[in-house]
């Protein structure tokens, strides 16, 4: 049943129903039911179980609630808001009215898991997937081992083996006990009259463990499977898109949520999809929308970092400074550091700042050697500028909004390029002593040559585990600039400046001649040598 209702600011920012503006004639009826529903148990104050008028009572202390006393029911109402962060409510807007939906969502259909057969022998399914929720691993497996046995064709027992060795595969950090239950998940597939639900949960699972252990080729082919199988469900596509894009496929990714969008126009999982794709294709002012809208959606999948992230960007790539308040939720949402610092691959706890001096890293040494030795880094460097060469390769992460940038890599993920170091022996040879930059798997040894009239989009790196340290080696006397977070600086011949590319940075070339610097990251200090030892690369 819905109420229409008007509402009104209280001082917490909570909206709240006024009971004076109430169109329907039993209205504070409907109130009390809603709140002694039965729905907030964990507010049980007098220990009955249930959260009830008398709960209310002792929680409130001082305000006697009855049932005919409007206003004390008003504030026993505002008080439970305050208790509770997420109400389930449906409205629509219209004007100042909303439609308001007092009684609890119904709960989703457990899924039918019990064929006809399988209904018989319940009991003895109940008993061993009991042992499997209590975490008696191996125990559950043997028993679901004996049911698939003595009942060869029952599904329901073939899919509780598979989540026995599931979780045993997890217990043990097993990758061939989990190759074991993907098997098994496919083979409940193939028995006769499976359940359509247990058909749905066997697939999903087996494709998300394949993507677990890598194997991305298989996962598309069994969410392709499962799209054949039940071609209106719209979130098996999407997962669909996702495995596409986990290939690098963006082309059948891109057709798939096209299919989603016209079967389902509000679907806003693939909406935040198919606007990341097009943003990838460089169609920045057409991928807003898409972006925009499916993040407003709150639909599950769609509060993602990334989203918030590249829609933030593509705001700022067409001047509209609506992107910090994209950048500012994603911040309040936990998906940014801050702000200014939106990396995505991270370790909570590392020291924030956009600048760095080298006493501050501890890499004194390193930044000492560089700037001792800067001609001898830049000679070597300009001895393989020649473009005929063709050693530097142009910037081709679509950071440029313009101009002409280049680099020639050294170091990738903490590996040594060995036919680019024939071509600078003696930097590479320099370098070898610092392993905190040559080891350093979230970063690059790199020369970076500008060109006049460049500029490089406003930006954030991957990850703040990370600082970059930019060696100036040919730097024209005016128009080169580089700022990061809301502080500009320039470059000098033969100095050092350490930064943290996690925050926002943007670079201009202004100058009448090109700009070589050399970059080189470094860890953050503040990382442990474990953590060094086993970060992934970036």
């Amino acid at each position: 049943m819905k109420v229409v209702v008007h509402w009104n600011r209280c001082p917490e920012n909570l909206w709240i129903p006024s009971p004076w503006t109430c169109s329907s004639p039993d209205w504070m009826g409907l109130w009390a039911a809603w709140i002694c529903s039965g729905k907030l148990g964990i507010y049980d104050a007098d220990g009955d179980g249930d959260f009830d008028v008398e709960d209310a009572k002792v929680l409130l202390g001082k305000y006697k609630i009855e049932r005919n006393n409007q206003y004390n029911l008003y504030v026993m109402f505002t008080f439970v808001l305050k208790l509770i962060s997420t109400i389930a409510v449906k409205y629509e807007r219209s004007n100042k009215l909303y439609l308001f939906n007092f009684f609890p969502v119904k709960k989703k259909k457990k899924p039918k898991l019990l064929n006809k057969f399988d209904k018989t022998i319940k009991a003895e399914l109940d008993a061993a997937e009991k042992l499997r929720k209590k975490g008696k691993v191996e125990e559950a497996l043997r028993a679901f081992e004996t049911l698939v046995n003595q009942y060869p064709e029952s599904p329901r027992a073939r899919y509780g083996k598979a989540q026995s060795e599931d979780d045993l595969a997890e217990k043990m950090r097993s990758n061939e006990m989990l190759q074991k239950a993907i098997n098994t998940y496919d083979e409940v597939v193939s028995l006769p009259n499976v359940p359509s639900d247990l058909i749905k949960l066997s697939l999903k699972r087996e494709a998300d463990r394949q993507q677990f252990l890598g194997r991305m080729r298989s996962s598309l082919i069994t969410l392709q499977k499962l799209v054949h199988l039940f071609p209106s469900d719209t979130s098996f596509k999407n997962d669909l898109g996702v495995g596409y894009l986990l290939i690098g496929d963006n082309s059948n990714a891109k057709q798939v949520y096209e299919e989603v969008l016209r079967l389902a126009p509000d679907d806003g999982f693939a909406k935040v999809h198919y606007g990341f794709i097009l943003k990838a294709e460089n169609k920045i002012a057409e991928s807003i929308p898409y972006l925009k809208e499916g993040l407003e959606s709150g639909d599950p999948g769609t509060d993602d970092g990334r989203f918030y992230f590249h829609l933030g960007d593509a705001l700022q790539r067409i001047g509209d400074k609506e992107a910090y308040k994209w950048y500012e939720l994603g911040y309040q949402r936990g998906h940014f550091a801050s702000v200014w610092q939106r990396s995505l691959y991270n370790v909570k706890g590392l020291k924030a700042q956009p600048w760095w001096t080298a006493r501050e890293t501890g890499y004194t040494e390193l930044v000492k050697s560089l700037e001792k030795n800067w001609k001898l880094i830049r000679d070597e460097g300009l001895e393989v500028m020649d473009k005929k060469r063709s050693l530097f390769l142009p910037e081709d992460e679509n950071l440029r909004e313009k101009g002409d940038w280049s680099q020639f890599t050294l170091w990738q993920q903490g590996r040594k390029n060995e036919n680019a170091c024939k071509g600078v022996p003696k930097t590479c040879a320099l370098l070898e002593r610092f392993p905190e930059a040559t080891g350093c798997r979230r970063g690059q040894i790199k020369y970076s040559v500008m060109l006049p009239g460049t500029h490089v989009w406003p930006h954030t790196g991957p990850t703040n585990c990370r600082l970059r340290m930019h060696l100036g080696l040919v730097i024209p006397k005016e128009g080169c600039r580089i700022r990061c977070a809301q502080e500009n600086r320039t470059w000098e011949e033969g100095k050092v400046l350490i930064f943290d590319d996690s925050f926002e940075h943007e670079v201009w070339q202004d100058a009448e001649s090109y700009r070589l610097i050399f970059i080189v990251d470094v860890w953050h200090p503040e990382l442990t040598a474990q953590q060094r030892r086993t970060l992934p690369a970036i």
